[in-house]
């Protein structure tokens, strides 16, 4: 069930995001008296899911999920339809427009792309507000993961600033960003009562961005040890632990906090293990005697960070929501510009952060949650634009590239070329597509064999 809901989120944000873009093109061209014989969701090569002739136009969903298409006459795209192009051109064809038209036209699916990615970040901020932890309300400092102690950091730090920039807002994806992106080597923090500079060296961009790594965190907030979840038929709630309750030994040892309880309990299988327990409204400490079961575990869950330190939310307006929503949008694509600098001076491995439908599918979630399908639905039309502006021919970039080329020079490439650089850049399109989801089939293979 879980990966139906991982799959209809990715669905749905797809078919919203490819129906816009190609109506971005389709508009325009028939603004301009351009004839457009196909609209499509998905691809069709043989035959269609669904079809529908209204007037000059055929709309239809594909059978193969991999973008969707406009077919305009007189235009040499990835339909390869060649035999329209003998014919002298007529009026109603995209060859016979004046180049700016036709630049116009080619534009459309990247516009409307630009336009719905920020238009969606705005109604995100609008309808649910922007909630965060400040960093100086979790007065216990961080609890470092395996990641972040190899970079340097410590459970129980208070991190001050990552380069220059204060540490304002808890959230270890900050310095993640500033490390691989940024090319910030310095992180300040307060340790022992003092301030203390972590040099991190320039192999954690390529480590923080490696796939096995995206999903792990580098520190979380140090919290206390309050049961916020108990499985029915787990060990705790047999034991009679119950929601709210509070941990503070185990087997005699004090643990303030959760971090603690996790190293404490590591290991432990199937071992019979004295927790010093607290009610939410009895503050007596009394002993309970749990059995973990084969996997070391109790089936519990800590409360959330929320529930001991003050989060604080920024409410936006419906005006205000738009230059806010702008502002998220263009910090989101110039995290991506860097990012591929980034990969051009071998910082970051391409193999690592190249991935195709399984690793864009997992960044919606498990549960359908509506704030993050529309955030990564943004996100995503974000991408779509900036890649589809790429100059490869079979891409809107490559085919605004030679219309440029015309509109400069004066000169039109010839049909036969541009037959020739499509096909060239259909197959690195489709290299890229194979290579994509190919690494995530890797991926997934290795993973189940423990690789």
């Amino acid at each position: 069930m879980d990966t139906l809901i991982t799959i209809g989120q990715l669905v749905l944000s797809l078919s919203i995001l490819i129906v816009l873009h190609e109506f971005g093109h389709f508009l325009p061209a028939r603004l301009f008296g351009t004839r457009v014989e196909k609209f499509y969701l998905f691809f069709d090569p043989y035959f269609s899911l669904f079809k529908k002739q209204i007037g000059e136009t055929e709309y239809g969903i594909g059978w193969l999920p991999l973008g969707g298409y406009v077919k305009i006459s007189g235009m040499i795209d990835e339909s390869f339809d060649t035999e329209q192009m003998q014919s002298e051109p007529q009026p109603w064809e995209f060859r016979s427009k004046p180049a700016w038209q036709r630049l116009i036209i080619m534009l459309g699916g990247v516009t409307v792309n630009f336009i719905l990615g920020f238009f969606i970040y705005a109604m995100v901020l609008f309808a649910y507000g922007e909630e965060y932890l400040p960093a100086k309300n979790a007065t216990a400092g961080i609890a470092v993961d395996s990641l972040g102690q190899a970079m340097g950091l410590a459970t129980g730090d208070q991190l001050l600033r990552i380069g220059e920039v204060p540490f304002d807002r808890f959230n270890d994806r900050a310095v993640l960003r500033a490390v691989a992106i940024d090319n910030v080597r310095e992180l300040t923090v307060a340790r022992n009562g003092s301030e203390q500079t972590i040099t991190i060296d320039n192999k954690w961009a390529d480590i923080l961005t490696r796939h096995e790594n995206k999903r792990e965190r580098l520190f979380t907030p140090r919290i206390p040890f309050v049961l916020g979840l108990v499985a029915e038929d787990g060990p705790a709630a047999k034991a009679g632990l119950k929601k709210e309750d509070r941990i503070v030994s185990i087997n005699g040892v004090p643990t303030a906090y959760y971090d603690e309880f996790e190293a404490a309990i590591r290991g432990r299988k199937n071992e019979t293990v004295v927790f010093g327990v607290q009610s939410k409204d009895n503050t007596t400490v009394r002993e309970v005697s749990v059995t973990t079961n084969e996997d070391g575990k109790i089936r519990v869950a800590p409360a959330p960070p929320e529930y001991f330190y003050k989060t604080e939310r920024i409410e936006y307006g419906f005006l205000e929501s738009f230059p806010a929503g702008f502002n998220q949008g263009v910090q989101f694509l110039g995290d991506q510009f860097k990012a591929f600098g980034e990969m051009f001076k071998g910082n970051i491995k391409v193999t690592e952060s190249l991935g195709g439908f399984a690793s864009i599918g997992s960044m919606f979630g498990k549960t359908w949650v509506w704030e993050r399908f529309w955030f990564m639905t943004a996100s995503l039309s974000l991408i779509l634009a900036f890649m589809n502006l790429l100059p490869i021919p079979a891409l809107d970039g490559g085919h605004v590239m030679f219309l440029l080329y015309e509109v400069v020079s004066g000169r039109k490439p010839s049909d036969k070329f541009m037959e020739r650089a499509t096909m060239v850049g259909f197959v690195i399109v489709l290299g890229l597509v194979v290579l994509a989801n190919g690494l995530d089939i890797w991926r997934g293979i290795k993973g189940f064999f423990g690789g």
